[in-house]
C-alpha cells in the first residue's frame, strides 16, 4: 500500500483514489491526474479500496470493474450503500451495454472503456467534479413538493432528504431550473455530460428512471414520448 500524495505535490485540486489492479495502467493514470493537479492514491483491491475511501475522504474514485476479490460493481453498491456519495468513475475492459447501465444503476457517475486516453480520463473527472459542485447558484428551485438547494447540492421530497449521485442531481437540477420546458435526451447530454451522442441516450433514460424511483411520489419528471423529459409541477 501506497502513501498519499502529500502537500508537497501540489494536490490543489484534491485527493483522487484510483483502484486498478494492473499496476502500468494505474501509473499511467497517476501520472496525468498528478500533472492536472490532483493528489493521487493507489488501491489494488476492492477490499483496500473500501478501508481507505472514510479515511482518506477522496474527490473521486476512479473505478475498475474487473477487481480480483471484490469487483468494482461490489465497491460502488458498498459505498452508496452508506450513503457514500463521492463521484465514481468505472473503468471496464468489458463493453457490454448490461456492465454499463449496472453500474449507472448503482450510483457511478461516469465510465470508461479500456483502452482510453488518460487525457480524456482528466477531462471526464474534471467534467465530473464540477457538475458535481458547479452547479449555477440561484436559490431554492421547487417543483411540486420537491425542493433543491444549489448551494448546499441538497434535495428533498415533502421536507424528507433523498441521497441522489452528484450527476442525478445535475440533471434535476437542470430541468428543475426550466419548469414545465421539455429538454430532448441531446440537450441533457450535452449540458449535463458535455457531449451530444453519448451511449444513444440510453444514459439519461437510466439516469430519469433512478431519480424517479427515488423520489417516489414526488417525482415531478414528466416524459414527453418522443421529444424528451421536463420537470412539471402539475405532473398527473
Amino acid at each position: 500500500m501506497e502513501k498519499p500524495t502529500t502537500a508537497g505535490a501540489l494536490p490543489s485540486r484534491g485527493l483522487v483514489l484510483i483502484v486498478e489492479d494492473e499496476r502500468a495502467i494505474a501509473d499511467v493514470q497517476r501520472l496525468y491526474l498528478s500533472r492536472a493537479g490532483f493528489g493521487v492514491h493507489v488501491e489494488t483491491t476492492g477490499e483496500g479500496a473500501l478501508d481507505r475511501i472514510q479515511g482518506l475522504r477522496p474527490v473521486a474514485v476512479v473505478l475498475d470493474v474487473g477487481l480480483p476479490g471484490i469487483d468494482g460493481i461490489e465497491v460502488c453498491r458498498r459505498m452508496r450503500a452508506r450513503s457514500d456519495w463521492t463521484p465514481i468513475i468505472f473503468v471496464t475492459a468489458r463493453d457490454e451495454e448490461l456492465d454499463i447501465l449496472l453500474g449507472l444503476e448503482l450510483g457511478a457517475d461516469d465510465y470508461m472503456t479500456k483502452p482510453f486516453s488518460p487525457r480524456e480520463l482528466v477531462t471526464r473527472l474534471k467534467t465530473v467534479l464540477r457538475r458535481s459542485s458547479g452547479v449555477p447558484r440561484s436559490g431554492i428551485l421547487r417543483v411540486g413538493t420537491v425542493a433543491l438547494d444549489p448551494d448546499h447540492r441538497a434535495v428533498s421530497v415533502d421536507g424528507s432528504p433523498v441521497d441522489l449521485t452528484a450527476r442525478e442531481f445535475d440533471v434535476l437540477a437542470y430541468l428543475m431550473a426550466s419548469p414545465g420546458r421539455v429538454f430532448s435526451r441531446e440537450q441533457l447530454l450535452s449540458a449535463v455530460w458535455g457531449q451530444a451522442n453519448y451511449t444513444a441516450g440510453r444514459t439519461v433514460d437510466v439516469h430519469i428512471a433512478q431519480l424517479r424511483s427515488k423520489l417516489g411520489d414526488g417525482n415531478p419528471i414528466r416524459t414527453l414520448r418522443g421529444v424528451g423529459y421536463s420537470a412539471d409541477g402539475d405532473r398527473p
